[in-house]
């Protein structure tokens, strides 16, 4: 059984909760079945890597981890706030998100 969450990959989100508390970025990647999202430039942590075809030059690199959907909220497309999602059937009978705030369809 497949859970449906609020956000998307590709959804523009604003963290909620935690030391990235405020800063917005886009869902890179789902991690259904831990309830988790990898958002850009957000829970970025330092990783030890050795040198490989990537990086030549190994060391220390920044990037993502993942964050709890819980903490992660939409941003409204019309205001730029977060809001809470719905779900509805638009004009052909398909079922689409849209914005609590504002009612605007979400893509």
């Amino acid at each position: 059984m497949s859970k449906k969450f609020h956000i998307k990959k590709g959804d523009l989100v604003q963290v909620n909760a935690g030391e990235d508390r405020g800063k917005q970025g886009k869902v890179l990647e789902m991690i259904p079945d831990k309830q988790r999202a990898i958002v850009e430039g957000i829970n970025l942590v330092s990783k030890h890597t050795k040198p490989n075809a990537a990086h030549p030059q190994g060391g220390i690199i920044k990037k993502e981890a993942p964050i709890h959907i819980s903490n992660l909220n939409v941003v409204d497309p019309v205001t730029g706030k977060p809001t809470k999602v719905g779900r509805r059937r638009n004009a052909e009978g398909k079922l689409v998100r849209y914005a609590k705030k504002s009612g605007q369809e979400l893509k």
